[in-house]
C-alpha cells in the first residue's frame, strides 16, 4: 500500500471540497481523507496503477488548486508502473 498525503492551500473551501469529491468518483480504487481545516488530502493506493503522479496534479488542476506532496514521492507513483512479483 502506498499512503501520500497532499497539501492543497484554498482546499477548505466547502465548494472546492465538493469538487474534490466529484473528481475522486473516477478513481473508485482510490481512499482519501481530506482534512479541510488544514487543506490536506491523505490518500491510500493499494495497487500503484490505480493513480499516478500526474493523475493527481489533474485532478487538483480541475479545481484550480496547486498540489504540494507532502514529503517524498514513491517511485511507483511518480512513473506511474505497477509493480509485479515475479
Amino acid at each position: 500500500m502506498i499512503e501520500v498525503e497532499i497539501y492543497a492551500p484554498g482546499l477548505r473551501s466547502e465548494s472546492n471540497v465538493m469538487q474534490l469529491r466529484n473528481q475522486m468518483d473516477h478513481f473508485p480504487k482510490v481512499r482519501y481523507k481530506v482534512d479541510a481545516r488544514h487543506d490536506l488530502v491523505y490518500f491510500e493506493i493499494d495497487r500503484p496503477g490505480d493513480i499516478s503522479q500526474m493523475e493527481i496534479h489533474q485532478i487538483f488542476d480541475a479545481i484550480d488548486l496547486q498540489p504540494r506532496f507532502v514529503g517524498q514521492i514513491p517511485e511507483e507513483l511518480r512513473t506511474g508502473q505497477t509493480t509485479r512479483l515475479a
